[in-house]
């Protein structure tokens, strides 16, 4: 008998078409999985709604006048306005979690920047300027943001240069700062702040507009465009290898496809009776009949869409930001080399104390920019804002894919992560367990299953 001899690939296993098509796209697995997740929960309390609660569905042909319902233009925008002080946070998390850091104060600093504000406006910069006046809002803006970055800068120097451990620094930090503002205003709530300083948070008057919006998402697919040609033109001007055009395109498209859904999502959410009252009252003009008849979904009433946000448009500065200065930079090459091998990146040269006062400082400047949102949303500052939110902003980036044991993290996973948790919330709300503590539950068991199937994935890639 003879044996006959076997290939050596012959063997081997054959990768599925799946596999190829991640392979050409070069879409992150872990990206996949967060979207399917987030997805899996839209639609689990949307049919919780529909079945259980009995409420008609959009997805079933219901009438857009029904609010009531998950899947529903008004849930979906306040979603994404309550996402965005959060996740524009957990931008900044990643890069503390990445470089083996942590920051518990985030959410103290937040309300310390928000009072702070409060106070500058009501009690300094309306008496000497005027009710109203427009530097008002430019100088609190600036005012909040500078504010936060020296506290954060603070906290980075007692870290870097002190040795003392991160968290023991943050916790104490998430004390004294909540201490801090609640003594300077004696525990009482600051309000009104400056009408414009408030649209900066939202609302009716608070958004891009049906046109405008329409006009940034064309903008947003242009400029999506023109990146994915300009990085297929770098490849090959270094020799890299490059996507199938097939791939390219189907990218492209997909998220082009997104971008417009988006848009056409904000802008169907229409203006409430009221305002559109409001609006054509301050024109001099009359209200149309369908804003007299609360039929707002028909006639010139339609035409009213709220749009994007301005919290979410700041979100989507922050993220584009953030993710340029994590990949396009020296800056971002040196925070991943600190938390893949410390020692090493400071044997190799890098500066790994300025670095981390850096990070931190850019942290309390993110917790400045959110405190600038949280207090215009609110138009008032409260010892309640920014309570608990260091949690869910570390929560956001764990669950996004950001590695507790460092060196691994990505902007868009913490925006997606943020908005996970959002969701829950906002859903749990939705479906009548509108108390904290089983919200509280719910993202803690989230947070949990998040860290393990974080060691799953980094053991399967070792």
């Amino acid at each position: 008998m003879t044996t006959t001899p076997h290939s050596p690939t012959s063997n081997a296993p054959q990768e599925s078409g799946f596999n190829r098509f991640l392979r050409a796209t070069e879409i992150d697995p872990r990206l996949l999985g967060m979207v399917g997740a987030l997805l899996l929960i839209w639609l689990a309390f949307e049919a919780y709604s529909t079945i259980v609660l009995g409420r008609p569905s959009l997805l079933l042909g219901a009438a857009q006048a029904d609010a009531n319902g998950f899947l529903t233009p008004r849930n979906l925008w306040n979603l994404s306005v309550q996402t965005a002080y959060i996740g524009i946070m957990a931008t900044g998390m990643v890069l503390v979690i990445i470089t083996r850091n942590i920051d518990l104060s985030v959410g103290s600093i937040m309300g310390m920047v928000g009072m702070y504000m409060g106070l500058l406006q009501v009690e300094y910069l309306t008496p000497a300027l005027g009710l109203g006046h427009p530097s008002i809002w430019i100088i609190t803006v600036i005012f909040g943001i500078a504010m936060g970055a020296l506290i954060g800068a603070f906290q980075g120097v007692l870290i870097a240069f002190l040795n003392i451990p991160s968290f023991i620094v943050t916790l104490g930090g998430l004390l004294v700062w909540r201490g801090a503002a609640f003594l300077v205003a004696g525990g009482k709530t600051i309000a009104p702040l400056d009408d414009t300083f408030s649209l900066i948070g939202g609302g009716s008057f608070g958004a891009l507009g049906r046109t405008g919006s329409w006009i940034f998402g064309v903008i947003a697919c242009v400029f999506v465009v023109w990146a994915f040609m300009n990085g297929r033109k770098s490849r090959q001007k270094h020799g890299f290898a490059l996507r199938p055009v097939w791939a390219e395109t189907f990218v492209i498209g997909l998220v082009c496809a997104v971008i417009i859904g988006a848009t056409a999502m904000v802008n169907s959410y229409v203006w409430p009776r009221g305002n559109i009252q409001k609006y054509y009252t301050g024109l001099g003009q009359e209200v149309p009949v369908c804003a007299q008849e609360n039929d707002i979904y028909s006639g010139v009433c339609a035409t009213f869409g709220h749009g994007f946000a301005y919290p979410v448009l700041i979100m989507i500065a922050v993220a584009i930001f953030m993710t340029i200065l994590m990949t396009r930079t020296r800056f971002g090459r040196y925070v991943f080399a600190i938390g893949g091998n410390p020692e090493a990146a400071a044997l190799s040269g890098i500066n790994t104390r300025a670095m981390t006062v850096k990070i931190f400082t850019l942290m309390g400047g993110l917790a400045g920019i959110a405190a600038v949102i949280g207090a215009a949303r609110q138009n008032s500052s409260t010892n309640a804002m920014g309570n608990l939110d260091e949690l869910y902003v570390i929560a956001a980036a764990v669950v996004g894919g950001t590695s507790l044991a460092g060196g691994v993290g990505t902007i868009y996973g913490a925006i997606i992560g943020a908005l996970i948790l959002t969701s829950l919330q906002t859903g749990m709300v939705l479906i009548g367990f509108g108390d904290g503590s089983y919200q509280r539950i719910v993202i803690g068991i989230a947070l949990v299953l998040a860290v393990w199937l974080d060691i799953v994935y980094r053991k399967r890639i070792k």
